[in-house]
């Protein structure tokens, strides 16, 4: 079954170019046809992406600039189903602002972001974008400290949100074992009726990470999920998002090493808003380039 996401951007799509074909023989043949979809309710398609080799998100040619600055120069960048990527480099490398253009919160100026072959990011708003399966963990944890840790859980839920939904619902069996599913994930299952405000630091973080997973997110962007945890917290969170690859494509932008080398199976280094590299954790190290810009030798 087309998900909503992908029939809104059909529509889109096609509503755009639908005065192109009003009026002529092909647009009226077509609506006599019985053996395919209508054109005009068919999504956009971009063969570039090779879902084939297991393509999820694809990044080309994008660029932005602010008052001048060029933040992003000419980026491409590819994820896979069930990815787990790390995104080094240097502050102000541009690592938020691709994240920032991949959750439509900026709009390039120039490139293509596409989730699969028919999702074209950049005609999709913030909402549709979460919608379609693509959820954002930012540095600082953002939980409502009042409610439960079970309570966080259950209003992330994937589902209608508006008052009467929410006045009206009660949870299902199989909602209350996705609940217990996470909680598991995530290391707080004994902690499920504790305010989420008197958790610690780092589980806090996990907590924010199993709301975006009751979201069921196809890809996930994870913003220095280590910052301030023990190295205790650190082990758990390693042991967590490789937990998490395979069933998630999951993008980790990340300062300390020693974590990056802990999940890292593929690196990304930012440089200027350009990947200056991209490898295994060993070749990354070994990069004269990365040294010079990154490491400072």
């Amino acid at each position: 079954m087309m998900s909503k996401a992908l029939w809104n951007e059909g529509v889109r799509y096609q509503a755009e170019h639908l005065p192109e074909q009003t009026g002529s023989a092909e647009f009226f043949a077509d609506l006599t046809r019985r053996d395919q979809v209508f054109s005009f309710l068919k999504p956009p398609f971009n063969p570039k992406v090779d879902v084939k080799s297991g393509m999820l998100l694809y990044v080309e040619g994008v660029s932005v600039s602010f008052d001048g600055f060029k933040a992003i120069n000419d980026l491409n960048l590819y994820i896979k189903e069930g990815e787990l990527r790390c995104i080094i480099g240097p502050n102000g490398a541009g690592k938020t602002t691709m994240m920032d253009i991949i959750t439509g919160k900026t709009r390039p100026d120039t490139g293509e972001v596409w989730l699969g072959q028919q999702l074209n990011l950049l005609n999709m708003d913030e909402a549709q974008i979460a919608n379609a399966g693509i959820g954002r963990k930012f540095q600082k944890p953002t939980v409502f400290e009042a409610l439960s840790v079970w309570e966080n859980l259950e209003l992330s839920m994937s589902g209608k949100k508006d008052t009467w939904a929410l006045f009206r619902a009660v949870l299902s069996s199989e909602q209350k074992c996705d609940i217990m599913r996470v909680l598991e994930l995530i290391g707080l299952e004994t902690h499920y009726r504790m305010q989420a405000g008197r958790l610690s630091h780092g589980q806090k973080q996990w907590l924010e990470i199993g709301m975006l997973l009751m979201q069921k997110p196809r890809l996930l962007l994870v913003d220095e999920p280590v910052a301030g945890m023990t190295h205790q917290e650190m082990d758990r969170t390693s042991e967590l998002l490789l937990s998490l690859a395979g069933n998630h494509s999951i993008m980790v932008v990340e300062h300390d090493m020693d974590f990056v080398r802990s999940i890292a199976s593929t690196v990304t280094v930012l440089h200027q808003g350009h990947v200056l590299a991209e490898g295994k954790m060993k070749e990354i190290q070994d990069d004269p380039r990365v040294r010079e810009v990154y490491l400072g030798q």
